[in-house]
């Protein structure tokens, strides 16, 4: 058993589709555990999404350091103070 199989249910209400559910229904007997099945599938592609850009803009912060380390800031030639 999965941990999310053993998680507690809650019940929620959605509006579908009633042509569609009806439909559904030929090709699963749960439709709440493919619903449940497919939300998941959509939160993990999510989370490896919002992961891949927190590494991209990391990157761009170390690249960007980088470049104002061996190039100083444009601005520095600028300064009043």
């Amino acid at each position: 058993m999965t941990a999310l199989e053993s998680a507690a249910k809650k019940p929620v209400n959605l509006s579908l589709n009633e042509a569609l559910v009806r439909e559904s229904r030929a090709y699963c007997g749960n439709l709440s555990a493919k619903v449940e099945e497919m939300l998941q599938a959509y939160v993990d592609a999510q989370r490896q999404v919002r992961s891949q850009h927190r590494q991209q803009a990391q990157a761009a912060v170390v690249d960007w350091n980088a470049l104002h380390d061996a190039a100083g800031s444009f601005a520095d030639a600028h300064s009043i103070l």
